[in-house]
Parts: structure tokens; C-alpha cells; sequence
């Protein structure tokens, strides 16, 4: 599909169709599991917009399997996307951040061709403050058979495998974007008509000499990502951490720059999730010009080997990842000098 550049006339839904068509053997449910993640995603804006009037802020009181407190805002958020993925006849698999277990599309719906990942509400320890949070999804498609149970092999498998992936950002406004084989476009909700708008075309990440990192654990880190940090300060660079993953690599995307989220010496696997945070973010990344890698290899490159894989991430413009990352793979192990 020809993009020009802003047009406000072109919804989500008209992208969607007419991209099918230039894909005349699709069946069209690719097409219709976008729009129940756009609903979902319209949904949660919603609540995420009126939680101090609607009694949906604070903890319910339960830890997730992550071993994290679990917000209000966290369980309608999950509830949300699986209410609008599970009857649509296109998803046979649904992993979630906050659920131990795969929730496995049966009876009375059609398991489908796709899988989606998706962490519901990233950055919910932001809800209470106000600050930006977002939505992050992956979608596989599967190597079973349609119309059977899904099975773990369907979602266990390298990041390049992914045929889609895209955040929705809840901050000033709500964006979804969405990263496919053909690049990545940004839409807009009008909140006013209830549509997502095609705001952002042809994102690319340009390059840009700004990090984003935790830099109250630095001394944790090892000894080159030490040292270059050190040199960023001494050389111009510009720091800018919001502290919600999917708001610092939105921005990333958007103006440039590297997001750090390292392992340390205590969590020497990291600390982000393989499957739905480091994997879809690190799609977009690379469909939009950018780069994402673990500190030694390409993110996409790697094989799960459980649902809630943890993983450092680098990822950002491709020029300094490619420098971070050259740095960090020839470093000694944590602890080393500078």
C-alpha cells in the first residue's frame, strides 16, 4: 500500500483493507485479530483515561507470576485482550505476562491460525502517578494445524518467526503502532469518533545521541557497559528515562537514541521478558531502521525455552547499538575494571 504521507481519512480499518488487497490469497483474519487488539486496545485507553473516577487504581492485592503486585488496571487490561482475541476464529494461543499458563483458544470458538503474545499493561506501576504506559503484542503464526489445540511449539521459537508486532502508548493520546513485513505506521485514536487515525507512516528510527537507562544500578552492570556510559557523558550525549519500557522505546522509536535495560550481577539472566516485551519491541526496532540485541547477539535470533524467558535488551538506533553491543560482547564478566 502507497503511503503519501498524513492523511486523516485513513483509519486503521481502511489500512488494513486495503493492504489486504494487496494480498488477494489472504482470508482476511490477519485483518480482523488487528482490529480486536485496535478494540481491545480503545478499551483499555478508556479505563486507563477515567481509572481515579472508576475505582481502578491502586493493587488488587495478588502477585502475579512474575512476582509482581498485580494493579487493578493489570487484570482488566488481560481480561480484556482475551475477551476480544479468543472468539474472533483467528488466535489459537494466547501468552500473557500476567498468567503462568498459555490460555489455549478450544471449544465453543475456532482455534486459528495465529498466536498472539502480549503483555496487557506495561509500566503498570506507573497507573497511580499518571504516568505513560502502553501495550505490547507479538503475533506468531502457527506451525500446527488450524482448528486443533495449539501446543507450546507454537510460541517457542526464534523472534524472526514473528509476522507482526506493535505497543499501543496511553499518554497525551493513544497510539498503536504496528510493525508487519511491509514497515511500521503509527494510528492515532480520535477519541472523539472512536477511531484509530494514520498518524505516523513509514516510521524510521533515525539515529541520535541519547540513552535511556536505570543508571541508579550502574554499579551493578559490567565493566564496558560502565565505562561507556562514562563516555557518554563525557561526549555530548543526552539522557532521557521515563521509567516505562514501552514510553522509553516508543520515544526511542520516534526521535532516536539506545534503551539499556542490562543484566546485573545478581540477574545475570535480565530482567525484561523474552517472548512479550524484548521480542516484538526488537520486530519494530528492525522493521523501522533501529537494532536490538541482548549485548552479545541479535534479540531476534533467540530461542525461548520457557513462556516467561527473561533477557537483558539493547535496542535502539542501529548505529549505537552496534557500538554498545560491540563493547559489551568484548568485556570481561561483571565486576572487571574499567
Amino acid at each position: 500500500m502507497e503511503l503519501r504521507g498524513f492523511d486523516e481519512g485513513i483509519t486503521l480499518d481502511r489500512f488494513l483493507l486495503d493492504t489486504l488487497r494487496d494480498h488477494p490469497g489472504s482470508s482476511g483474519d490477519f485483518v480482523q485479530l488487528v482490529q480486536a487488539i485496535a478494540l481491545a486496545g480503545k478499551l483499555i485507553s478508556a479505563r486507563v483515561n477515567r481509572a481515579g473516577l472508576a475505582g481502578l487504581l491502586g493493587a488488587t492485592g495478588e502477585v502475579n507470576v512474575q512476582g509482581e503486585f498485580v494493579q487493578k488496571l493489570d487484570r482488566y487490561a488481560d481480561d480484556t485482550f482475551i475477551r476480544a482475541l479468543e472468539h474472533g476464529g483467528h488466535t489459537a494461543m494466547i501468552v500473557s505476562e500476567e498468567a503462568e499458563d498459555p490460555v489455549i483458544v478450544g471449544p465453543p470458538w475456532h482455534s486459528g491460525r495465529y498466536v498472539v503474545t502480549v503483555d496487557p499493561l506495561d509500566g503498570s506501576s506507573n497507573i497511580d502517578c499518571n504516568a505513560t504506559i502502553g501495550t505490547i503484542f507479538g503475533i506468531f503464526r502457527r506451525k500446527s494445524e488450524e482448528g486443533t489445540p495449539a501446543v507450546l511449539g507454537d510460541v517457542l521459537r526464534t523472534g524472526r518467526d514473528l509476522v507482526a508486532a506493535g505497543t499501543i502508548v496511553y499518554g497525551s493520546g493513544t497510539m498503536l503502532v504496528l510493525g508487519t513485513d511491509a514497515g511500521v505506521h503509527g494510528f492515532t485514536l480520535d477519541p472523539s469518533v472512536g477511531e484509530f487515525f494514520l498518524s505516523h507512516p513509514h516510521i524510521r528510527t533515525p539515529s541520535a545521541r541519547t540513552y535511556s537507562c536505570n543508571e541508579a544500578y550502574s554499579d551493578a552492570w559490567q565493566a564496558g557497559l560502565r565505562s561507556w556510559l562514562s563516555d557518554c557523558k563525557g561526549s555530548g550525549w543526552s539522557s532521557r528515562y521515563i521509567g516505562s519500557l514501552v514510553a522509553d522505546f516508543h520515544r526511542n522509536l520516534l526521535k532516536g537514541g539506545l534503551f539499556v535495560y542490562p543484566a546485573t550481577a545478581k540477574a545475570s539472566a535480565g530482567k525484561l521478558r523474552l517472548l512479550y516485551e524484548a521480542f516484538p519491541l526488537a520486530f519494530l526496532a528492525e522493521k523501522a531502521g533501529g537494532s536490538a540485541t541482548d549485548g552479545r547477539a541479535p534479540i531476534l535470533d533467540r530461542i525461548p525455552n520457557s513462556l516467561h524467558e527473561r533477557v537483558p535488551l539493547v535496542i535502539g538506533s542501529a548505529d549505537a547499538v552496534a557500538e554498545l553491543t560491540a563493547r559489551m560482547a568484548a568485556d570481561l564478566p561483571f565486576g572487571g575494571p574499567r
